[in-house]
């Protein structure tokens, strides 16, 4: 899941929450949507392997 931040940059969170914290995993922040993109569908593809 892709959420815009307030300073304008775009985070990565899991799909699902931490049932430890109650919160989503922070996988990474970037400055561009598409930088994002992509990076969530490398984990994707890793998530399979």
């Amino acid at each position: 899941m892709i959420r815009k931040l307030k300073t304008g940059e775009f985070r990565i969170y899991s799909r699902h929450e931490d049932p430890r914290t109650g919160k989503r995993k922070n996988l990474g922040t970037f400055a561009t949507r598409e930088k994002a993109e992509e990076h969530e569908r490398a984990i994707q593809y890793f998530k399979q392997r």
